[in-house]
């Protein structure tokens, strides 16, 4: 029973890496269906009983939330290129379904973005992955000797639900500051729970590498650095949004198991892709537990 459970969630996990890569594409019912190499007659009911969503959802909310980070992140796009990258061929039917789902207007949203909606509107997507649960081994950690980092921080404390904010801000001023993802490292450090009993208390550094004179910009950027030193590594690949299996799988079953011994640093990761300016399926992070 566990081994066909785990070949059914194969299954369906090249159906979700399919529409990752194919956002542009027509993902039909007859197309998606024969990813999975089910039967078209009963795989919209298997998908939706599984993740919780319709294909048809999924796909709608996957182009959507594209959009929406290219609205909010892309330099120079206008609303109406957005809409035809999101598969609508008009851009009157982009707004409307953009403020139908987001409660705001996409111009509106382009120049000053609302999060919490946003995180409400997209969140089915993250629980529709959370349903196939990403499975690791401890021959994907990795131990390495990694050197001190000099970084610049953009610190985010309270409501997650004001983080995407945070990281707009942090967006903006690191390209004012001239440090390209291309030439200075991404990092998230971790300073609490992903979800805090009281999310007041959620902490992150948002982090960039450099060794150059912080000029703040305006924002309050403070200098900092990530200690070298031994840490247990694990990459993940493609849809990084949530990082807590992973987070999971190095504290509650690699650690115990591996004889280590966890040093007085948090856990932090270094972003290697960056959406949108890579589609989902090619994002990369390190996650990155420090050791003794």
């Amino acid at each position: 029973m566990k081994a066909a459970l785990q070949a059914y969630h194969a299954r369906m996990q090249r159906v979700l890496d399919h529409i990752d890569r194919h956002l542009d594409d027509d993902l039909d019912l007859d197309t998606l269906s024969a990813v999975a190499a089910y039967s078209k007659y009963h795989f919209h009911r298997q998908f939706t009983a599984t993740f919780g969503l319709s294909v048809h959802r999924y796909v709608q909310l996957a182009r959507m939330r594209r959009a929406s980070a290219r609205l909010a992140h892309g330099d120079n796009l206008s609303v109406t290129e957005v809409a035809m990258d999101a598969g609508y061929e008009a851009p009157d039917a982009f707004a409307r379904a953009f403020r139908q789902r987001l409660g705001q207007s996409p111009s509106s949203f382009q120049k000053s973005p609302d999060w919490e909606p946003w995180l409400a509107a997209f969140g089915p997507l993250d629980d529709a992955r959370s349903k196939l649960m990403t499975t690791f081994t401890p021959d994907d950690v990795t131990i390495r000797d990694v050197p001190t980092t000099r970084v610049a921080i953009v610190e985010h404390r309270g409501d997650p639900a004001m983080l995407g904010a945070t990281i707009q801000r942090f967006i903006a001023w690191r390209k004012a500051a001239g440090l390209s993802p291309a030439t200075n490292p991404t990092f998230n450090v971790w300073r609490s729970e992903r979800r805090p009993a009281d999310p007041a208390d959620y902490s992150i550094d948002l982090c960039v590498g450099t060794d150059q004179p912080i000029e703040a910009h305006g924002m309050d950027v403070k200098a900092g650095e990530i200690p070298g030193g031994r840490c247990a590594v694990l990459r993940v690949v493609g849809a990084t949004h949530n990082l807590e299996p992973a987070a999971l799988f190095l504290y509650r079953d690699w650690l115990p198991q591996s004889g280590e011994e966890a040093r007085d640093f948090p856990l932090y990761c270094r972003r290697l892709g960056l959406f949108p300016e890579v589609p989902e399926h090619k994002m990369v992070a390190e996650l990155f537990l420090p050791l003794k």
